[in-house]
C-alpha cells in the first residue's frame, strides 16, 4: 500500500507512527515468545522442540529442511526429531513420490496436543480480525510478509558471518 501524498515523509507525525509500529511489533514478539514459552511448559517441551513443531504445522517437511529452519545441526536435528517421535508427537515417513526420501510429519495426538493451546489464541485472532476492512487487512498481511522478508535476509546474513 503506498503512502498518501499529504504524508510528509520525515514529518514527525509519521516519524511517530513509523516508531509506534515498531513498538507494538516488539511488544508483539515478546508477548508472543512469552506465549510459546508457557505452551512449550505446559508440554514438556523445550522451545526448540516446539519450533520444530511449529514447522510441521502446515506439513510434512525433510529433517534437512527442519535443521535449515532450526538453524541445528544434523546431528542435532536428529536427537530433536528422535526425542519428538519418542513422544508420539512426530512420526517419520517415506514420501510418496520419492520412496527414497524420509519426511517427518507431526502425528494427530501431535496436532491435538499443540492445538489445545494454540486453536483458541487462532480463534479469537480471527474474530479480532473481523473488525478490520479488506483494505486494512491486505495492508496488515503486506507489512507482515515484508516483515517476514526482512527478518530472513537478516537472519541469514547473520548466518553467514
Amino acid at each position: 500500500m503506498s503512502r498518501k501524498s499529504n504524508d510528509k515523509p520525515n514529518g514527525p507525525r509519521r516519524q511517530a507512527l513509523i516508531a509506534a509500529v515498531g513498538n507494538a511489533t516488539q511488544a508483539f514478539q515478546r508477548a508472543s515468545d512469552a506465549f510459546d514459552d508457557v505452551v512449550a511448559d505446559r508440554l514438556g517441551l523445550n522451545r526448540t522442540d516446539l519450533r520444530c513443531l511449529d514447522w510441521l504445522f502446515d506439513g510434512p517437511k525433510t529433517a534437512g529442511h527442519l535443521a535449515t529452519a532450526t538453524g541445528l545441526s544434523s546431528a542435532a536435528t536428529t536427537t530433536l526429531l528422535d526425542r519428538l517421535e519418542r513422544r508420539g508427537l512426530v512420526r517419520r515417513v517415506r514420501d510418496a513420490v520419492d520412496r527414497r526420501k524420509v519426511l517427518v510429519e507431526m502425528t494427530e495426538d501431535g496436532r491435538q496436543q499443540t492445538d489445545t493451546f494454540y486453536a483458541p489464541l487462532a480463534q479469537a485472532g480471527a474474530r479480532m480480525l473481523e473488525r478490520f476492512t479488506d483494505d486494512q487487512l491486505a495492508a496488515m498481511r503486506d507489512q507482515l510478509v515484508a516483515g517476514t522478508e526482512l527478518i530472513d535476509r537478516h537472519r541469514a546474513r547473520l548466518r553467514a558471518d
